[in-house]
């Protein structure tokens, strides 16, 4: 499966609200994991700009560094990741759950992940790789269904329940990625009260064929949830009663750690 892109929204243009730069935002994701390069017409018709909007677009980020082409096809730069880790880097809770992280990770002998919510989606801000786990690469940056996720239900557990619900309203159409995948709204919300109630979440081949996964808050000083931490594995050698009865306690011993280290009352 591929992690899902970033969701569309229609803003709503003020005196305050710069279509330009709105645009140029728009080009640099049209690039992804699966369309690395792309030619003018490909930008144009993949954003819905017309090709000299495009053009320009490209030939400034091209000008900035953040785009190069051989002429024909037009990829991103590396320098494109200053734009993502200014954001990583003026949050310390990544240096303070970097450390944690990889001892976890040493612990259980499975990857281990830290997510924030953004809309939909959950976004991966660090991930300490030890198998591949899952059909696509997941790295910073990448994106999944936040209500298919074990990191998305703890992140909207903190979330109010009429905003859980305004959110659940959003995601429809819904995809039914496993056989194993909840899609009615009395499952999701009570999976999701669940989660805010024991303060931890599994969810077992929901989103993947094969992957299961536990994930628990991090909070701040004001006791806020501020990203999610998971361990995620093979179901065909994690079982649900291990993922709870051997990685569980290591996972909250890790969160409470760094959410301790955020100033948190744990």
């Amino acid at each position: 499966m591929n992690a899902t892109p970033p969701k569309k929204s229609d803003p709503k243009p003020g005196d305050s609200y710069v279509q330009s730069f709105a645009r140029g935002l728009e080009v640099i994701r049209s690039f992804n994991a699966s369309v690395s390069q792309q030619t003018l017409s490909e930008v144009a018709a993949n954003t819905g700009l017309s090709r000299a909007g495009a053009r320009r677009i490209l030939l400034t980020l091209q000008t900035l560094g953040y785009v190069e082409s051989d002429g024909r096809l037009f990829r991103l730069t590396p320098r494109i990741l200053d734009l993502g880790f200014a954001y990583l880097s003026s949050l310390p809770i990544w240096n303070l759950a970097e450390p944690a992280m990889e001892a976890l990770a040493d612990q259980v002998h499975e990857s281990c992940s830290a997510a924030v919510l953004d809309g939909l989606d959950v976004v991966y801000v660090l991930r300490v790789h030890t198998h591949k786990i899952m059909s696509t690469n997941l790295g910073v940056g990448s994106r999944l269904p936040a209500f298919w996720t074990s990191m998305g239900r703890v992140l909207l557990a903190a979330l109010p329940e009429d905003e859980v619900l305004r959110r659940l309203q959003q995601t429809a159409p819904r995809q039914r990625f496993t056989q194993h995948t909840l899609l009615d709204d009395e499952g999701l919300l009570a999976s999701i009260q669940q989660t805010r109630e024991q303060g931890w979440s599994l969810v077992n081949q929901e989103l993947e064929e094969g992957l299961i996964s536990i994930a628990a808050p991090l909070k701040n000083r004001a006791g806020q949830t501020v990203a999610a931490l998971n361990i995620s594995g093979q179901a065909n050698r994690t079982s649900a009663q291990m993922m709870q009865e051997q990685f569980l306690p290591a996972l909250l011993q890790a969160t409470r750690a760094i959410s301790r280290l955020l100033g948190a009352r744990v």
